[in-house]
């Protein structure tokens, strides 16, 4: 009787042990899947920031450019350019945001 109560136990243990494996298993995976999405999740953000970057430039260019007085003939001039060079600016960026 004693050893058939030793096989009942090691049996009962050994069920435990498979669930305890599975459920590692299992963990191990959902952590892995979660670093993973915490890197994109952190990659778009510093996406978003280096966006929110160019877009605060864009805006203090712009306004540089409106506070210029137009009284001389040149600052037409100037303003076109500078505009000019935003927009091939905002093109490259969409280009290596690719």
């Amino acid at each position: 009787m004693n050893q058939e109560l030793l096989k009942t136990n090691l049996n009962g243990l050994e069920r435990k042990i498979l669930v305890l494996v599975n459920e590692h298993k299992k963990l191990k995976e959902e952590i892995k899947s979660l670093k993973t999405e915490n890197q994109d999740l952190k990659a778009g953000i510093h996406s978003r920031d280096e966006q929110l970057l160019n877009f605060k430039n864009q805006i203090k260019i712009s306004k540089i450019v409106d506070n210029i007085s137009p009284e001389d003939g040149s600052v037409s001039e100037l303003k076109r350019k500078v505009d000019d060079y935003i927009q091939e600016i905002d093109k490259c960026i969409a280009y290596l945001s690719r």
